[in-house]
């Protein structure tokens, strides 16, 4: 089951996801018609990139959060190119099969990725293509070694028994091995440093709090605890192995659909 996300304050603090997502969406080579299924479309910002994109397209923005469905239904009330689908990926059908997958910063929130480019191979056309960018292998390894020693604390070590972070941060050749099994041709991933600094501490623990400890927070009580834990992760990094910055790792990957799967050209031989 999904999460649910603060739309809000993920709006405010989603310039890393954006950026990333717009310069990946510049790898993909697109008439301006096409069909485009958005997976994990968030509020929306990179969905309008895409748009700019397809001036005779249409895209479908698929997220598992009703809040971020909704900001992004907003966000383009009256644009009759967009159609909004609230679902978890993990059980993804469509009416009808799309020309392309875009996603950015989703699928490692997503631990079974055979499953995933299972479901995203069926909702593709014959020859439709997949272009998606998350965290991959080493991702945010310097936030996740203050998390754990902040996790040990006293104030927090009670509420992390048994704790399990269900996030997978995969490597290029796992990823291109399950894109093949999963029926993709053309397969191709690679991994990508994207180090971000942030202005301080505040500034930090508050993007934290929303984004990359947002499944932490959630087994605390809400205040001052929520906040109290994002900003001891903050203080452990502030001073730590150079400036203050999430280590990002992403992994890129593009593959496609083929135009005739194995079982029809089994039939058809």
């Amino acid at each position: 089951m999904s999460l649910e996300w603060n739309a809000v304050f993920y709006e405010r603090l989603a310039d890393p996801m954006t950026r990333w997502g717009e310069a990946f969406l510049d790898r993909v080579e697109l008439r301006g018609d096409e069909y485009v299924l958005d997976a994990g479309c968030g509020t929306g910002r990179v969905t309008e990139k895409l748009l700019e994109r397809l001036p005779n397209g249409r895209v479908l923005a698929v997220d598992g959060s009703g809040a971020m469905v909704e900001a992004a239904r907003e966000r383009f009330a009256g644009d009759d190119r967009v159609s909004f689908l609230r679902r978890d990926l993990l059980e993804l059908r469509v009416a009808e099969p799309v020309d392309l997958i875009f996603s950015t910063a989703t699928f490692h929130w997503i631990p079974a990725h055979d499953r995933l480019f299972a479901r995203l191979f069926d909702a593709l056309k014959p020859g439709g293509r997949l272009a998606a960018q998350c965290g991959g292998e080493g991702n945010i390894s310097r936030v996740d070694e203050a998390t754990r020693r902040v996790m040990e604390q006293e104030r927090f070590a009670p509420y992390f028994e048994g704790w399990t972070d269900e996030k997978l941060y995969a490597g290029a050749e796992d990823t291109e091995r399950r894109l093949v099994e999963a029926g993709f041709e053309g397969a191709g991933a690679w991994l990508q440093p994207e180090p971000t600094p942030f202005a301080g501490v505040e500034h930090l623990a508050d993007y934290l709090r929303t984004i990359i400890l947002r499944s932490h927070v959630l087994v605390l009580p809400e205040e001052p605890d929520r906040d109290a834990f994002a900003r001891a992760v903050a203080l452990e990094m502030d001073g730590r192995d150079g400036p203050l910055l999430a280590d990002y790792v992403r992994i890129n990957l593009l593959a496609r659909k083929p135009v005739q799967t194995a079982s029809q050209q089994m039939i058809n031989t």
